[in-house]
């Protein structure tokens, strides 16, 4: 029996962006992601030695991101001496900033992480959107950079996820005939709210796929012609008391929807990042 062809991602940090790497790589070579294993936060040397005592036994590669020079050596002198390839995802470039840009390394393992700012408002935001999801605690729409509004099935929530990795706050809220909106959607600003409207039949389409794949039957309410005639007029009634921009979504992707969200804000200068 073959063993499986294993990457052993080692780092004095988190070791994600070694992980991502190796997985773009990989992608070349087989088609789909060989496996990973991890191993973080390394520091001293038996940390080193348990890579070595893992890896030696089966078809590996050692990638690694460790920027202490001592460290790094003794990977690679233990690497060959079991005859272990040992991969070095960051020296190579750091030698080129150095030589380049003629300056020298901090050699600080978890700088990126320090320095990274973007990262932990990219975790804030996805929390905010999690939260926010679906009309929940609609009491947080006003801390939203972008408030979503519209029918079900109208790619709220993936919206909002996408354009809470962009490290915006995103609230979305569903508009049904039969539940009056919330009035704090009448009391943010309406220039940070925006509608989604789609074609009857495109989101005929999608609910009946959606109700397929649930194995419910085509005839329920919620995927009938009739009833999404009501729906779309009742929430695009709402969404003209509000004011609020309206796009269609129809034929878009997700990213083309966002990039229009993105350049209508930026353009107002309705975002103080």
């Amino acid at each position: 029996m073959n063993k499986k062809e294993t990457v052993f991602v080692v780092s004095d940090s988190i070791g994600e962006t070694a992980e991502l790497m190796v997985k773009a790589v990989a992608s070349q070579f087989f088609g789909k992601e060989v496996e990973i294993k991890h191993f973080s936060y390394v520091e001293d040397i038996q940390d080193i030695n348990n890579v070595i005592t893992n890896a030696k036994y089966s078809p590996s590669i050692i990638a690694y991101t460790i920027a202490l020079q001592d460290l790094k050596e003794y990977l690679d002198h233990r690497a060959l001496e079991e005859g272990i390839m040992a991969v070095d995802l960051m020296h190579p470039l750091m030698d080129a900033f150095a030589q380049t840009f003629d300056m020298q390394p901090s050699l600080q393992p978890g700088q990126m992480r320090k320095l990274d700012e973007n990262y932990f408002k990219r975790v804030e935001a996805i929390e905010f959107a999690v939260k926010y999801d679906d009309g929940q605690e609609v009491r947080g729409l006003k801390q939203a950079d972008i408030v979503l509004i519209g029918v079900s099935r109208t790619s709220k929530t993936p919206l909002s996820m996408y354009l809470a990795n962009k490290q915006f706050k995103v609230a979305n809220v569903p508009l049904i005939p039969e539940l009056p909106p919330p009035q704090e959607l009448f009391q943010i600003p309406r220039k940070k709210c925006v509608g989604l409207i789609i074609s009857p039949e495109k989101l005929n389409d999608i609910r009946r796929e959606r109700l397929k794949s649930l194995g419910l039957t085509n005839a329920a309410n919620y995927a009938s012609l009739e009833r999404i005639f009501e729906e779309l007029d009742c929430a695009q009634n709402i969404m003209k008391k509000i004011g609020c921009p309206i796009i269609d979504v129809s034929n878009k992707a997700i990213e083309e929807t966002a990039d229009i969200i993105l350049a209508m804000f930026n353009k107002r200068g309705s975002f103080a990042q």
